[in-house]
């Protein structure tokens, strides 16, 4: 048996569907190198959605096990990093509702004068000079209705493009258009403060 390939030079190389055909013809390390291509952009979507590390580490495993459990059912009518992404938005989207059903009930037993911990939220890149914007960011999303941040959270973090935004799910272009315009104009208004120097 040789020595694995260089991951850098085989992801460069290989285009998903190559990747996909060496999969489907025994090559497990390809499926690796797929999942190793696109783990920054499942991981920024899943952050986003959640707006904690750990959730979105989470988020994204649970999407790779159930991408690579549903391999089979794709059928390669969109782009891998398209079908990937949503699996991985549909779980963040699940997880971020089990979480707050799990902090409501959580939060409902505690006696009413025990001390709750701080609640604070991990920040994966370490850059504390941009904690304010960051949090005052992740607010804001928060703030967006659903579809509005799914969308501009896949377009923006997740690098899709509009048609790719469309597929993933199941909506038109201009659907995608309209969200981002009120998601934008929504974001500038809540983050005015922080975007006027």
């Amino acid at each position: 048996m040789g020595s694995e390939p260089d991951i850098a030079a085989a992801s460069s190389e290989d285009d998903d569907a190559q990747l996909l055909e060496r999969y489907q013809q025994g090559d497990a390390y390809a499926l690796d190198l797929l999942f190793l291509r696109y783990r920054w952009a499942a991981y920024r979507v899943a952050f986003r959605m959640l707006g904690h590390e750990a959730d979105a580490l989470d988020a994204v495993q649970e999407g790779f096990i159930k991408a690579l459990t549903h391999l089979g059912g794709f059928e390669q009518r969109s782009a891998f990093k398209t079908w990937l992404l949503r699996i991985v938005s549909n779980a963040s989207l699940d997880l971020g509702r089990r979480r707050r059903r799990r902090d409501t009930l959580s939060f409902d037993g505690l006696p009413d004068g025990e001390a709750r911990g701080p609640m604070t939220q991990t920040e994966p890149s370490g850059e504390l000079e941009h904690q304010d914007l960051r949090q005052a960011l992740e607010a804001a999303l928060q703030q967006l209705p659903e579809g509005q941040r799914l969308t501009f959270v896949l377009h923006v973090d997740g690098q899709l493009s509009y048609r790719e935004v469309a597929d993933t799910l199941g909506i038109s272009i201009g659907t995608v258009m309209s969200r981002l315009f009120y998601a934008r104009q929504k974001l500038r208004t809540l983050l005015g403060a922080h975007l006027i120097p």
